[in-house]
């Protein structure tokens, strides 16, 4: 059975509301993310979740940070979101940071996971591929410290800090222990950012000196890209900096489907955030009805089971799942013909068909 829950290491979530309700934040987000989400709200009605969305809007075509500041507060009061990408244009200027990023940092989401499974009915190159991706998510290369003080140089600072690399590898330990798993492997680029990377490699060793009953080892970045699309089965957890989690997660993600398939969530202490794992906008594909809901719902699910809504998660997920398996109906990423909402409907058809309703929990 295909499990794409994350067991949370760290606080609770917010207890539910009167009534038994939930309130998660929910930010469309450009391209594809307004569609997608708008059907998870859809599927939620549908299947009588317990959970009610506040909106919050946020505009990535403005330089002020106006919208983001109030998306970050509407976190922090409910404690959960669900988001859509929102777009980072490098042409504005320097100034204006990127909205995800100033979200993740805000919140001290400090770890991304990316559970990386082969999912029943597609088809792909290799196959059996169950990995976890775990991310440091707040420092690294995306601190957004940079200067050109001599025109024509820039000077673009990565931060790596020993607070922070010690916290996402007991986060990476603690969530192997937890979920069964055998093996850590800490990527990075020690033999050339001796200092940086080198404390961030000095920080998993002493982490992993307190879990003799995993394996640790340490793979170069580079090397670990083609492992992965090579022999990707000697992986199990991967814990790793911020740049190489992005390469890395999306390396995964091409592995089992591409990006219309896998979830991913962000982390903190207080609070958490889920989204798709590759954090593109499919701006190219917005409006035409085409894109694969897959990981945006399957990202949801994650969010149920986060608030413990253990049920509603599996009846959801397991639609899709069979779905994707038994009734072959694919989008066109997937070789298929089937629009978003062929799928969407199908996916309720079969909540419906089990009569697998908030009557029967």
């Amino acid at each position: 059975v295909l499990n794409t829950e994350i067991i949370r290491v760290g606080s609770s979530p917010p207890p539910a509301k009167y009534g038994g309700r939930h309130t998660v934040t929910l930010i469309p987000g450009d391209g594809i993310g307004p569609e997608l989400l708008s059907h998870v709200r859809e599927v939620f009605r549908f299947s009588c979740v317990p959970v009610d969305f506040e909106v919050v809007n946020v505009n990535s075509a403005l330089e002020t940070e106006d919208d983001i500041n109030n998306a970050i507060t509407a976190i922090r009061r409910n404690g959960v979101a669900l988001k859509g990408n929102i777009e980072t244009k490098h042409t504005m200027p320097s100034s204006v940071k990127s909205r995800n990023n100033l979200l993740r940092t805000s919140l001290d989401l400090y770890a991304n996971v990316m559970h990386c499974q082969s999912l029943p009915g597609v088809q792909t190159r290799h196959k059996n591929i169950d990995i976890m991706i775990i991310r440091e998510n707040t420092e690294g290369e995306y601190s957004s410290l940079e200067h050109e003080s001599v025109s024509g140089v820039v000077e673009s600072l990565k931060i790596i800090t020993r607070s922070n690399s010690l916290r996402i590898a007991e986060y990476a330990f603690q969530l192997a222990r937890e979920k069964g798993r055998r093996r850590v492997t800490a990527v990075h680029k020690a033999n050339i950012m001796k200092l940086g990377d080198g404390l961030f490699l000095q920080c998993c060793r002493e982490v992993a000196s307190g879990y003799p009953d995993i394996t640790f080892d340490s793979m170069i970045v580079d090397n670990t890209t083609m492992q992965l699309v090579s022999k990707p089965h000697q992986f199990d957890v991967m814990v790793m900096p911020n740049l190489y989690g992005n390469v890395v997660s999306n390396v995964c993600a091409g592995l089992v489907g591409g990006p219309g398939l896998v979830p991913g969530a962000n982390y903190g202490r207080d609070y958490a955030v889920f989204e798709t794992a590759t954090r593109n906008t499919g701006k190219s594909i917005a409006g035409r009805n085409i894109a694969n809901p897959t990981a945006m719902l399957l990202a949801s699910c994650m969010m149920l089971d986060h608030l413990k809504l253990y049920d509603y998660a599996t009846v959801i997920r397991n639609a899709v799942l069979t779905t994707m398996n038994e009734t072959r109906l694919h989008t066109a990423d997937l070789g298929g013909q089937g629009t978003t909402s062929d799928v969407v409907q199908s996916i309720m058809k079969i909540i419906q068909s089990k009569g697998q309703l908030t009557a029967d929990f």
